[in-house]
């Protein structure tokens, strides 16, 4: 997971910071201010091979976790129990096979 969360940092830091602003910005009403910051984000990291493998592995936990933000937009941190299930299982996918270097990747 941290090779993600590597990729995603390199790869999307304008846009991870803008959508991380806007929700400490907006905490009560994140979910509806953010809406195009966090699409922006999906698009960027959903083209990385090594984030499209853990997506695909751990797509339960993922949605488990997003409709768990939808019902408490209020409190997201009520949300910590299904963020570690995801997290725990984006551990354990096997991203040996996947490139993360950037010169391989499709353009």
């Amino acid at each position: 997971m941290q090779a993600a969360m590597d990729i995603s940092a390199r790869y999307c830091q304008k846009e991870l910071e803008a959508y991380g602003s806007c929700v400490a910005s907006n905490p009560s009403k994140w979910q509806q201010m953010c809406h195009e910051l966090k699409t922006k984000v999906a698009k960027c990291t959903s083209s990385h091979p090594v984030i499209q493998k853990i997506k695909q592995d751990c797509s339960q936990e993922f949605v488990k976790f997003e409709q768990c933000l939808k019902e408490y937009q209020d409190t997201p941190n009520t949300c910590t129990a299904q963020m570690s299930r995801f997290l725990g299982c984006a551990e354990t996918v096997d991203i040996s096979g996947i490139s993360t270097d950037p010169a391989q990747q499709p353009s």
